[in-house]
């Protein structure tokens, strides 16, 4: 399982977060399905699939899935898991660390 860490994103943001599994398939294999996961890495949200927007879109070798910032999850980080199978039967995972950032203006020691 690789992790890829996404830009900082602002509160109401919706942000494409891109899979790339080009490097675990063989020549040919394509991607038959995709599910994605969220849990919270740090912070608190006791509903974190709710980022999720959308189901996963394929276009093997890549599986992107949308991500919706809500009032939960400012100040959050949270880890998105895509798992896909393959042609050939194969399973693959990759996750990537996604945080939500109050409004603008909200950051500490900023002045305001």
């Amino acid at each position: 399982m690789s992790s890829i860490i996404t830009p900082l994103l602002l509160t109401g943001e919706t942000y494409p977060v891109e899979f790339n599994f080009g490097v675990q398939l063989a020549v040919g294999e394509t991607i038959s399905g995709a599910t994605c996961t969220a849990i919270v890495f740090a912070g608190t949200d006791n509903t974190p699939s709710t980022i999720l927007s959308g189901i996963p879109a394929i276009s093997t070798p890549t599986v992107t899935q949308s991500v919706t910032s809500n009032a939960s999850s400012e100040g959050v980080i949270y880890e998105v898991t895509c798992v896909v199978t393959t042609s050939a039967t194969h399973v693959f995972s990759q996750s990537s660390k996604i945080a939500f950032a109050s409004p603008a203006g909200a950051w500490a020691g900023n002045g305001t």
